[in-house]
């Protein structure tokens, strides 16, 4: 028998899966893998995320990015630690019209590397593209690459518009950033994720507090405002408050992350110690049931299987 080609009505479906779904849409058959390649729209934007992260290398991103024929809009690493500066400059070399860039957490990447890929996307005629950049987890990132990164990404704009139009990250921010997702590069008009923080002058996450009394203490004395990363000031998971360890604030949890009281009283509970995971936690650990039914934690499992 002949092979037929698919449906025309699998190509409004194609345009909606991911990149792991594609790769396994190609193993379908001969028609099918054909019809993927060689649809140019499925590959202007490419995020690799769990679990392809841990897979992905220089030869397989430079495989998949060059399905995009030199046109790639975006381009997400999420934690891709396989992925090197090498990796990128060849991907970065064949797809000068990227406008988004995220890899947080790809340890293996540089500081000196990620400016050389900076400076090619912002260079010459490419100067107008490139747009959004996440660093969140990058290692050893200081405020000399900062001040030039910022330097790249400003040139094409004037000098007033940017400082008017930058916003400092908010709770919304917050918990999207500490997810390291980059559908939601846009959630904010900073081009960098990343900033110095104004309480121990690192280069890291910078959060604005969203409680009442925090805003308020903020617009009657900004000196005393809680603004930092989560080192200086830690923050609860759930809500990104500042938690005041002092004022007993500070609720326990089974991951050990710092939760308000507000918000562990509003997540279940383990049947047998009465503390409940994160939200960043509760899907990982399968905890994410009605307070009414309950779960036995991992921890809770452990000691009663070592019973």
């Amino acid at each position: 028998m002949e092979p037929q080609p698919p449906h025309e009505a699998l190509s409004l479906v194609l345009s909606y899966l991911n990149l792991l779904e594609l790769l396994s849409m190609k193993e379908v058959c001969r028609s099918l893998r054909f019809t993927v390649d060689d649809d140019l729209l499925l590959w202007l934007d490419i995020e690799i995320k769990s679990p392809l992260n841990l897979r992905i290398n220089n030869d397989i991103l430079l495989d998949i990015t060059s399905k995009a024929q030199g046109r790639l809009r975006s381009l997400a690493l999420i934690n891709c630690v396989g992925i090197t500066d090498d990796g990128l400059q060849r991907v970065i070399q064949d797809n000068l019209l990227i406008n988004k860039l995220s890899v947080p957490a790809c340890t293996r990447l540089t500081p000196d590397g990620i400016v050389r890929v900076v400076k090619k996307l912002t260079g010459g005629s490419n100067k107008h593209n490139l747009r959004y950049l996440r660093l969140c987890g990058i290692p050893n990132l200081t405020k000399e690459h900062l001040q030039v990164l910022n330097s790249c990404l400003l040139q094409h704009k004037s000098a007033t518009s940017s400082d008017q139009s930058r916003k400092h990250s908010t709770i919304v921010d917050y918990n999207k950033q500490r997810a390291q997702s980059n559908n939601e590069v846009e959630a904010n008009d900073n081009h960098i994720d990343v900033e110095i923080c104004p309480k121990c002058e690192n280069v890291s996450l910078v959060y604005d507090c969203p409680k009442e009394s925090c805003v308020k203490k903020k617009n009657e004395n900004p000196l005393r405002e809680c603004r930092g990363c989560c080192i200086c000031i830690p923050r609860c998971e759930g809500c990104g408050e500042c938690t005041d360890q002092a004022e007993d604030e500070v609720q326990e949890t089974v991951c050990s992350d710092v939760l308000c009281l507000n918000c562990w009283l509003n997540l279940p509970k383990c049947n047998l110690c009465n503390k409940p995971y994160c939200p960043r936690h509760a899907d990982i650990y399968g905890a994410t049931v009605t307070a009414s039914t309950g779960f036995i934690c991992d921890v809770c499992m452990f000691e009663y299987q070592g019973i």
